[in-house]
């Protein structure tokens, strides 16, 4: 009953408001920021999420992240050119639709689509004829064509006859000063040229480059392709990092030393691990998708495994620079955020070494002076008695010469601190 309710939903005739309304599933790290570029460029934005407590936080004037400050989203609310809601219904007033929302990993860490075949669910009964709908969830090829338009098809009212699709992933970099939604390309692939079209104009009213690819699972694939990438560059690094360690070579030195060549070398830096909703994730909606077409990804799942045993490695470097009559050592972690800048602890490493330094008998403590909560338990302060720390992301605001002042040994994970005594780099 409740869908035959939805499809009655009048379907209202294009006007020029609706012509710029754009409505966005998803407020997070990659919604709020295409939320405000819109706004910017002048559009009307209703933003859509399932998080009651969400909504209402944005609707205060209280940005949920980072990178959008509260004075940016307040502006936008009084003005009227954004709300934030968690009626599905409202996007029959956009002319575009754009999917913004997370595509994590399950339990057998492969692809979980069920927020992104939700919200396709959620939408459909509303679409008005001749509406947009752009996925910028990232996922693996044919995710649009195969899954996200079917579902919409079925769903849609029988008044839409004409629905226009692409695929335009998310390149959101949180805590990032230079690179945003302005000035970040973006990668396009529509299902026709009609849709083309439609989505090259919509994003260059936001953007200052599109760059135009020649279907959907072209840029689908490209988005795995970028930070596959940075998975397997990460992993080749922490592997290198542990043999020059083993040689007492520095590593830093090392690298700074290849970045010297003016072509074919990348710098990266070792650290705990990968974190975040993009690098640890990513790459296996790439090896999942490879393997069901009988495909052998060894380089990405040798990258992923020791990227995955960093937080190991990292745990044994710490307590070695314990004393060895100290049973049970007391460790500080600084910085549990996955990256430097943000409150984000998705995916974050640190619980892995938090994990094995408990293994080891040590009891464990961390301070981050963005992250009020993380999974259950509070931080302490810098003056905890601890044996030993371990800066796993370098957060502004941690003072580490409170640390040092005690003789308090740092494994330093980040490359931030140089030339200070009693600071070891990883």
């Amino acid at each position: 009953m409740q869908r035959k309710a939805r499809q009655r939903v009048r379907i209202p005739t294009v006007s020029a408001k609706k012509s710029q309304t754009l409505a966005i599933i998803g407020q997070g790290y990659v919604g709020l920021p295409l939320a405000m570029a819109a706004v910017d460029s002048g559009w009307t934005v209703i933003g859509i999420d399932n998080h009651k407590a969400r909504v209402a936080q944005i609707n205060l004037g209280l940005s949920p992240i980072e990178d959008i400050s509260d004075e940016r989203l307040q502006v936008a609310l009084t003005s009227g050119a954004y709300k934030a809601t968690g009626e599905y219904s409202s996007v029959s007033e956009a002319s575009v639709i754009a999917i913004c929302v997370p595509t994590p990993l399950n339990e057998k860490r492969e692809p979980e689509l069920k927020l992104l075949r939700s919200a396709a669910s959620e939408i459909a009964p509303y679409i008005s004829n001749e509406t947009l709908v752009i996925s910028e969830s990232t996922s693996y090829p044919g995710t649009l064509r195969d899954i996200i338009i079917p579902i919409i098809n079925t769903l849609k009212p029988k008044e839409t006859s004409a629905i226009y699709f692409a695929c335009a992933p998310e390149r959101v970099n949180p805590g990032d000063l230079i690179w945003n939604q302005r000035n970040t390309p973006r990668l396009i692939g529509g299902i026709d040229a009609e849709s083309q079209a439609k989505a090259t104009g919509f994003y260059n009213s936001i953007c200052d480059a599109t760059v135009s690819v020649s279907s959907p699972e072209i840029a689908e694939a490209a988005k795995l392709l970028e930070n596959t990438f940075r998975l397997v560059n990460i992993g080749l690094v922490n592997e290198f990092a542990q043999i020059c360690h083993t040689f007492g070579i520095n590593v830093h030195e090392v690298i700074e030393a290849a970045s010297s060549k003016p072509y074919g070398f990348m710098p990266f830096r070792p650290g705990v691990g990968v974190g975040g909703h993009c690098i640890p994730v990513d790459p296996l909606y790439l090896t999942w998708w490879a393997q069901q077409q009988g495909c052998s990804v060894e380089l990405v799942e040798s990258a992923d495994s020791i990227n995955l045993g960093m937080p190991k490695y990292v745990a044994h470097r710490a307590l070695n620079l314990v004393e060895s009559t100290i049973t049970n050592p007391k460790v500080l972690i600084l910085g549990v955020a996955y990256k430097a800048g943000v409150g984000d602890v998705r995916e974050t490493p640190v619980s892995a070494l938090r994990d094995y330094l408990k293994v080891k008998g040590a009891t464990v403590a961390w301070h981050d002076p963005l992250v009020p909560i993380w999974e259950e338990t509070n931080p302490v302060s810098l003056d905890w008695d601890c044996d030993v720390a371990i800066l796993a992301t370098n957060q502004p605001g941690i003072d580490f010469m409170r640390l040092v002042r005690r003789n308090i040994p740092i494994l330093d994970c980040t490359n931030s601190i140089q030339n200070l005594a009693g600071v070891i780099r990883l």
